[in-house]
C-alpha cells in the first residue's frame, strides 16, 4: 500500500505562463521514492517548460512544486541542485571547449571536490566517457554528448534525476544504450522523472506515465495501462505490427 511518505516530489495545480501565452495549465503529478516516471506528449505540450520549471529555471505563474520538505517555487535555480534534484537537459548543453572529465567535474560544483567513487561510477556506467576524458566534448557524437549530460547530472549524486529528451536526435542503436544505463541508475535508488518523446521506449522503461497535451494533463496510469490503451497507442505509439 502506498503512503503520502513513499512520495518525493510533487507538483499541484502548477500553471506556467511564458508572457501572455499560458504554457502549462494547472498541473498535478507525483513521482514516488525509486520510480522512473515519464511525461509524454508531442513538441510543444508543455514538457520541457515543466521540467525547467521544477528547476526553477523559469518561475510558475501559480501552483505548488514540492520535493521532500521543500516548496522548489520560493527558492532560487542554484539552490535546486544541493537540495538533491540534478537536471540533464534538452539538446545535452555540454561545454563544447572542455573535455569530457572537465565536464563531469563541473557537474559536482556543490561539492567541496569531485567524489572519485562517483566518477568512477559514471564511468563504469558510460565507459566510452573514459575512454574519451581528455577529448573536447564539442567533438563527440550527438549519444556521447548524450551520456555526457547524464553523467554530469550524476556527479552531484541527485535522489531525483531530470532527464529531458535523452534520446532526440541520437542513433537507434545508442538509444537503446542510454535506456538500459538509466534502468540502472534507477536501480541503484535514484528515482527519474523522464520527458521523451520515444512513447513506447519510455513506457517500456518507466513505471508510470502521464500524457501532456497542450498544457494539460489528458491522461495518467501505469506503463502497462497507457501501452494499451486505444487512445495513447494512435496518438503517440503507432499501430501495432
Amino acid at each position: 500500500m502506498t503512503t503520502s511518505d513513499d512520495v518525493l516530489f510533487k507538483i499541484s495545480d502548477l500553471e506556467v505562463s511564458y508572457g501572455s501565452i499560458a504554457a502549462i495549465k494547472g498541473i498535478s503529478l507525483e513521482v514516488k521514492k525509486g520510480e522512473i516516471v515519464t511525461i509524454l506528449g508531442s513538441n510543444g505540450a508543455g514538457k520541457t517548460t515543466t521540467m525547467r520549471a521544477i528547476s526553477q529555471l523559469i518561475k510558475a505563474k501559480s501552483g505548488s512544486i514540492r520535493y521532500k520538505d521543500h516548496e522548489l517555487t520560493k527558492l532560487p535555480a542554484h539552490k535546486i541542485v544541493s537540495l538533491g534534484i540534478s537536471h540533464s537537459p534538452e539538446g545535452r548543453r555540454v561545454f563544447n571547449i572542455l573535455t569530457v572529465e572537465e565536464n563531469l567535474s563541473l557537474g559536482a560544483y556543490t561539492k567541496n571536490k569531485v567524489d572519485k567513487d562517483i566518477l568512477k561510477w559514471v564511468y563504469d556506467l558510460f565507459p566510452r566517457l573514459e575512454e574519451r576524458k581528455l577529448q573536447l566534448a564539442g567533438t563527440l557524437s550527438g549519444g556521447e554528448q548524450q551520456m555526457l549530460a547524464i553523467g554530469r547530472s550524476l556527479m552531484s549524486k541527485p535522489d531525483l534525476l531530470l532527464l529531458d529528451e535523452p534520446s532526440l536526435g541520437i542513433a537507434p542503436i545508442l538509444v537503446k544504450a542510454i535506456f538500459t544505463q538509466i534502468k540502472k541508475i534507477a536501480a541503484t535508488g535514484v528515482t527519474v522523472l523522464l520527458v521523451e518523446q520515444n512513447a513506447r521506449a519510455a513506457l517500456k522503461l518507466a513505471n508510470r506515465g502521464y500524457v501532456l497535451e497542450v498544457g494539460k494533463i489528458v491522461f495518467s496510469g501505469t506503463s502497462e495501462e497507457l501501452l494499451s490503451s486505444a487512445r495513447i497507442q494512435e496518438a503517440y505509439l503507432g499501430k501495432k505490427k
